[in-house]
Formats: structure tokens, sequence, C-alpha cells
């Protein structure tokens, strides 16, 4: 009889929780505007772009090297490794919200002695070992907006798991450009102090035939010193740089080189694609929806605390005096029932709290038109940088050859005697600083290249979120 009552009792409230409705306002994205193209494609040349890896987007660069150290820090990267962990904790606590759905049940078991009542009858030993259960009807949907809002948080978290993942790869690879600049620089360096060496034993030279003065070889000494200890000094921004980068990949700096090499001088061109592809495309971007919908089942929480709580429990078990006799229907007891439990007055908390909760979500949106805003900026920025930077570097390159022709023409008559020698110290120096400019301007290229890609979303997608 008591299984039967039981059994009729979960039926008719499970019945209730499935009629029962969900409040709260239901989700939808919030509007945000969209640009019809990008400003600043106008101006880019019609080039033949390379398409972005969907998974290892820095094989654009065409560097074995780089995609070798790209690939260690998803491995190794000890940042990496936290956010998976954050991202591994929200999953974790939509199972602790879904759990909810389901039965709390208990065993409970006891032996007490208690006094018999009567003089001189003493005591007697009182067994009992029941289970119980209870289970939330989530007839106002409190249950299902939480499991909602959590579910939401998890997305959220993986987004910005990709896009930590996303960061580091970028600055890798900012950082890997970097060293490979300072090794073209100090190439310079030591290929111009070569060229000051020979200027020197010219100057000596004329000095010793009595055609120089003093002052020539002393500035001719001066200018190949100092350009060897400029050399140098470009080690200690490429050790650094190393250092860096065996932190990005997880390795201690003292167990990481990387051998020199010269710098490819081709600046792959990017696809932008269209404006509204953001939007899936960059991790952050979708991160801050996430939170949107994330807020916006927090208001369905909230409002739910105006609405009863019911609550089934049940309970069945034995008592008596023996252990050995305990498990007989006799000694059996039994209870089930609902439970209804209704705030009747609590000083505006509630009201309080479903303001908070809409406050959260109006924050959250504009938290993610921000974030769109944002990223709209930034590719727009990279797009201009990358157009004009390319219209520097052509001008740049005229210049360098027009300054070494220069330093060519100076050095020629220096030997023939028709100008000083400060006009040849002159010359090169204006050769040296022109070809170092337009090393900065090829560093600031590549950055402007990885940033275009980082602000596009690297080959990240939307559709990579994990389902519900």
């Amino acid at each position: 009889m008591a299984n039967t009552n039981l059994r009729r009792t979960l039926a008719a409230l499970a019945l209730v929780s499935l009629c029962g409705c969900t409040v709260g306002p239901d989700y939808n994205r919030p509007a945000v505007e969209t640009p019809p193209a990008f400003k600043e494609m106008d101006g880019w040349r019609a080039a033949s772009p390379r398409d972005v890896s969907s998974e290892q987007w820095w094989t654009i660069y065409e560097d074995p090297l780089l995609d070798e150290l790209e690939k260690q820090v998803e491995i190794s990267n000890q940042n990496l490794k936290a956010a998976e962990a954050a991202y591994r904790q929200s999953v974790a606590v939509v199972g602790e919200a879904r759990a909810a759905f389901y039965p709390t049940v208990d065993a409970n078991a006891s032996a007490l002695r208690a006094n018999a009542g009567s003089k001189g009858a003493g005591s007697r030993a009182v067994v009992s070992v029941s289970t119980g259960a209870s289970w939330e009807i989530d007839v106002w949907g409190k249950i299902r907006r939480s499991v909602e809002s959590e579910v939401a948080g998890a997305q959220a978290s993986a987004a910005d798991l990709a896009a930590a993942k996303l960061s580091a790869q970028s600055l890798l690879a900012v950082q890997y450009f970097q060293l490979r600049v300072d090794d073209e620089l100090e190439r310079l360096l030591n290929e111009t102090a070569d060229a000051y060496e020979v200027s020197l034993k010219i100057s000596v030279n004329r000095y010793n035939a009595g055609t120089a003065a003093r002052s020539d070889v002393a500035g001719a000494q001066t200018q190949l010193e100092s350009t060897r200890a400029q050399a140098i000094a470009v080690g200690v921004q490429r050790a650094q740089l190393e250092h860096a980068i065996a932190v990005l990949i997880g390795k201690p700096p003292s167990q990481f080189s990387i051998a020199k090499a010269p710098l490819s001088l081709d600046v792959p061109v990017v696809p932008p694609g269209l404006p509204s592809a953001l939007l899936e495309r960059r991790p952050d971007v979708a991160a801050a929806e996430r939170r949107v919908a994330s807020a916006n089942a927090q208001i369905g929480v909230a409002e739910a605390a105006y609405y009863p709580d019911i609550t089934l429990t049940a309970s069945y078990g034995f008592i008596g005096s023996a252990l050995d006799n305990l498990i007989r229907a006799q000694n059996a007891v039994w209870s089930v029932g609902p439970q209804l439990a209704e705030t009747v007055f609590d000083g505006g908390l509630r009201g309080s709290q479903v303001e908070a909760a809409r406050a959260a979500y109006d924050q959250s949106v504009a938290n993610y038109r921000q974030t769109v805003l944002t990223s709209f900026q930034q590719v727009e920025d990279e797009l201009a940088a990358l157009r004009i930077l390319e219209q520097q570097a052509e001008v740049q390159d005229r210049a360098v050859t027009a300054a070494r022709e220069t330093e060519r023409l100076t050095v020629n008559q220096y030997k023939a005697g028709t100008v000083a020698y400060t006009a040849v110290i002159v010359a090169q120096a204006q050769a040296l600083q022109n070809r170092e400019t337009a090393l900065n301007i090829l560093e600031s290229r590549f950055g402007a290249s990885i940033s275009l890609i980082q602000a596009l979303g690297g080959g990240w997608n939307a559709t990579e979120l994990p389902a519900p």
C-alpha cells in the first residue's frame, strides 16, 4: 500500500512539473550594429591572399621552426593549462546545477538505549534503519534557468580558453619575428662594421701617405667601434625574447635556445572577410555573448523566488528493539508527501534580487556590444597599419638604395681626395640608419599581420563551442 501511494504521489507531482512554466525572459541574442564592409579595405591591392588554416593559422608564414614552437604552446603553456582547468571547473558546475533535477536519497541507521519508564523495568535497545528521499519539483523553471545559466557560463569559459590560446600563440609569433629581426639587425651591423673596417684602413693608408689628417683615422675608428658595440647590444633583447618564447612553450629558459637564421622578407596578405564574420570568429565576442545568455537566465532564477517551492519527501524504514528481527513488516515505518514553502514577507529582498539580475544582464549586453565594437576597431587598425606600412616600406626601400649609392660615391670621392672624411661618416651613418629603419618597418608589418589574424579570430569559429 505504501509503495502504491508513493508511486501515485510521484506521478502526480511529475505531471505538475511537466505542466509547469519557466519564469523569466527567454534568451535572444542582443542586436549589434554591423558595418557592411571594412573602411580600411579601400586602397588594398588585389593580391592573391593566403588562406588561414582553421587550426594552425601560423602556417601562413611558412616557417617550420615557428610551426614547431606554436604547437608546443597548446601543450605546455601554463596559462593555457590554468584556463583549461577553469573550463573544466565550469563544466563541473553545470553538473552541480543539473543534479538538482534529481531526487536526493540518503540512508540512516541508529541504535540507542532508552529507559522503559516503569520502576525497575530498566532500559531497552531501540534500533532503526531508514532511507529517505527529497525532490524539489521544478514547477517554475528555477532549476532549468539555473542550468541554462551555468551551461552558457561553461560555453563562455570554453571561449575564454580559445581566446587565451589565440593570445598566447599570437604573442609567440610576434616575439619570434622580433627575434628574427634582431638576427637581421645584428647581421646588418656586423656587415656594416666590416665595411667601416675597410674605410678605416683607407684612412690609415692616407694618413701614412700624408694625404689625410689624424682626425680622419680617429673618426673612422670611432664609427667602427660604435657599430661593433651596437651589434653586441642587440644580443640583450634577443636573449630576452628567447627567454620569453621559452616560457610561452612551457620550458625553462636555460633549456631552450633558437639558432640564428635569416628572416623572410615576405609578409603574407591576409583575407579579412566580411565584418559580420567577426561575431562568429572571435572567441572573446563569443564569450561575451554567452555571458549575456547566462545573465538572462539568472533573471528567471531570481523571478522564480516569487513562487512557492514544492518539494516531495519520502522515507521508508524499520524500527525495533532487536537487530536480528528488525526487517519485518510489523516494524516498517514510512511517510510520503509534498511540502510547500512560500516566503510571505522579505522586506523587498526578492524584488531587489530581480532588479540586480536585470542590471547584471544590461551590463553584460553593454559589455558584449563594446567587445564587438572593439573587434571592429582592431581589424580596421591593423588593415590600415598593413596598408600604410606597405606604402612606407616601398618608399623606404628607395631611400635605402639612394643612401647606399650616396655612401659609395662619397667613399670614392674621399679616395680621390675631393671631400673630407666627415662627408664619408655622414653618408655611412645615413645609409645605416635607413637600413635600420627598413628593418623596423618590416618588423611592424609582421606584427600588424599577426595582429590582424588575431583580430579576425585566427582560425577559430563559434561552432567549436561545446554543445549544451
